[in-house]
């Protein structure tokens, strides 16, 4: 039965898990429980989303070979998705930090904005990135020998 749905399976479980990870490492460097980073994806150690794309990779390679078009179309896939994690996500995180900064100097001011400050974790540094793409490649590849 999961022999038939792996190329779904085991993506999703390899991203739930990197959810816990994040939301464990996350928790005790806080030293209080973060609930909201098991929903949260953006942002943070390891990579979800690198997790996701690089686990469905990982599975296609060992399933239908290097040489497969498939593997060779999620590969690109997931080399887009790692590259926007690092770049436009993270220069939008920036983007909102300076914002978030000058609607909090308004504040000060006494001005009545309008603004609610912007969401500033939405990308990864390089790091989170590269761990994403290990964690998701050990996964598949474990799960892949298991089944």
């Amino acid at each position: 039965m999961l022999e038939d749905i792996k190329y779904i399976i085991i993506p999703f479980l390899a991203l739930l898990t990197a959810q816990i990870i994040k939301f464990s490492i996350e928790s005790v460097k806080e030293k209080k429980l973060k609930w909201g980073r098991l929903f949260n994806g953006c942002g943070g150690m390891p990579s979800s989303h690198t997790t996701f794309v690089f686990s469905l990779t990982t599975v296609i390679l060992l399933e239908e070979g290097y040489q497969s078009p498939l593997f060779a179309i999620s590969l690109v896939f997931s080399m887009i998705v790692a590259y926007d994690a690092m770049g436009l996500r993270k220069e939008s995180g920036n983007q909102a930090t300076m914002i978030n900064r000058l609607i909090d100097e308004m504040i000060e001011q006494d001005t009545k904005t309008g603004f609610k400050k912007l969401k500033e974790q939405l990308g990864h540094n390089p790091s989170e990135v590269v761990a994403g793409i290990f964690y998701g490649s050990l996964f598949a590849f474990l799960f892949v020998s298991l089944l």
